[in-house]
């Protein structure tokens, strides 16, 4: 097995999606996950509220029931750790890599300006591409729970 990094990524992951599934993959090729799992006002906060999220428990333990078996296969552990502000943990651990969306890849700027500042090393980012639904666009989880598409990117007939 190569060498293994501190990998972290964060997100709400609400409902997941092959989109996560990507962004998973990628992180545990690179090494040991965290995963910042962002909390209920945080969840909230940080958008519109345009859809519901269901509470950190239930979105924690899908998340589990998806990263385990990933885990196993490439011989990896990982650990989910409460997400309070878009930048709090990844600012102030021991990691290597931050796994991003292009989407969310704005915010590694921030974090590495702020892991300067604290006086810890930047992170290398990753950027991991979109997964497109098979109507061309980006798998979301908005437009899942408008029932455009489901979790593997599949158009839904109206």
């Amino acid at each position: 097995m190569p060498s293994s990094k501190n990998v972290i990524f964060g997100g709400t992951f609400d409902p997941l999606h092959d989109g996560h599934r990507s962004l998973f993959e990628h992180a545990f090729e690179l090494g040991n996950v965290t995963v910042g799992l962002t909390s209920d006002e945080l969840a909230y906060g940080t958008r519109p509220i345009l859809r519901p999220i269901r509470p950190f428990f239930d979105r924690e333990q899908n998340l589990i029931s998806e990263l385990l078996p990933i885990s196993k296969i490439h011989s990896r552990t990982f650990e989910i750790l409460e997400l309070i502000t878009p930048t709090s943990i990844a600012s102030e651990g021991q990691y290597d890599v931050l796994v991003v969306s292009p989407e969310t890849e704005p915010v590694s700027h921030l974090i590495n300006q702020i892991r300067k500042q604290n006086g810890l090393k930047s992170l290398s980012v990753v950027i991991v591409p979109f997964v497109h639904s098979t109507d061309g666009k980006i798998i979301s989880s908005t437009r899942i729970l408008s029932g455009e598409i489901d979790s593997n990117g599949n158009a839904i007939s109206p």
